[in-house]
């Protein structure tokens, strides 16, 4: 860390509002939501939550409403600037901004960052949805259409609602967390097939050895299930896939409106 960043004052943002120093609470808005201690609470405070809440998916509704197709990028905060997965990132975002894709990551550093610069370099457009944490605050510098949210569950539906495909590189626990919702989302069918690729063979290899030989082995997911996920270590293979299932979807799409055409006028 420099001189000059390290005297920068401690900051967190929480929607619109920038919080330093002392003004800084000790929990965040999630954690004080879902905590179970506070049941006094629940009468005094919910109803207002829910206000704010309600607020934004308002804000994210109507921001990234007139959002070009995008892909949601997801990946390591911790990843460094010379590691091989912000390397992978920034190749990432620049191919799929040439493709003529948004880039939408959750706006902090790390792998969020590659992506998001490369895709601002390429002259994408370059989306960052960032959220109240105790840590990993503030918008990377190369994101150009940014939203700060308080609560996970209301910026993990814009993640899903307005991408075509999500890619997911080597990350901890909230990579996890975002590639098994978006994989559980798409086998459950809540939302339109699209796909999901895993970027880094060596690193996914292990998790997908066990859903292999464990999870499917022991019948709790199907055959079927295994092929939702698209691994590769390419970037053009990665944005070929995307592309290609897209103009499928397209055909489809456009098969199934001639047929109800077709059948709305035999009747």
């Amino acid at each position: 860390m420099t001189d000059a960043e390290s005297s920068q004052p401690r900051e967190r943002h929480r929607g619109m509002v920038t919080l330093r120093r002392d003004a800084i609470p000790p929990s965040t808005a999630d954690e004080r939501l879902l905590d179970s201690r506070l049941r006094h609470e629940w009468k005094t405070k919910d109803a207002w939550r829910a206000l704010r809440i309600l607020s934004e998916f308002v804000e994210g509704f109507d921001t990234l409403a007139d959002l070009p197709p995008a892909v949601s990028v997801f990946g390591s905060a911790r990843s460094k600037p010379d590691s091989p997965e912000w390397k992978l990132g920034e190749e990432l975002g620049a191919a799929l901004a040439r493709a003529g894709y948004a880039i939408i990551t959750g706006g902090g550093p790390g792998v969020m960052e590659a992506a998001n610069k490369g895709a601002t370099e390429a002259g994408g457009l370059s989306v960052g949805l960032g959220i109240e944490l105790p840590f990993e605050q503030g918008l990377n510098q190369w994101v150009d259409l940014g939203i700060d949210f308080r609560y996970f569950f209301a910026r993990k539906t814009m993640f899903v609602k307005y991408a075509q495909a999500f890619v997911v590189l080597p990350g901890g626990f909230g990579t996890l967390d975002e590639l098994f919702e978006a994989v559980t989302l798409v086998q459950t069918r809540k939302v339109t097939r699209f796909p999901v690729v895993l970027m880094g063979r060596s690193y996914w290899q292990g998790l997908l050895d066990w859903i292999r030989e464990t999870m499917m082995a022991d019948g709790k997911i199907g055959p079927e299930d295994l092929q939702l996920l698209f691994v590769t270590d390419d970037v053009d293979e990665a944005v070929r896939h995307i592309v290609e299932a897209g103009e499928h979807l397209d055909e489809v799409q456009s098969a199934s409106a001639r047929r109800a055409a077709r059948e709305a006028g035999d009747s």
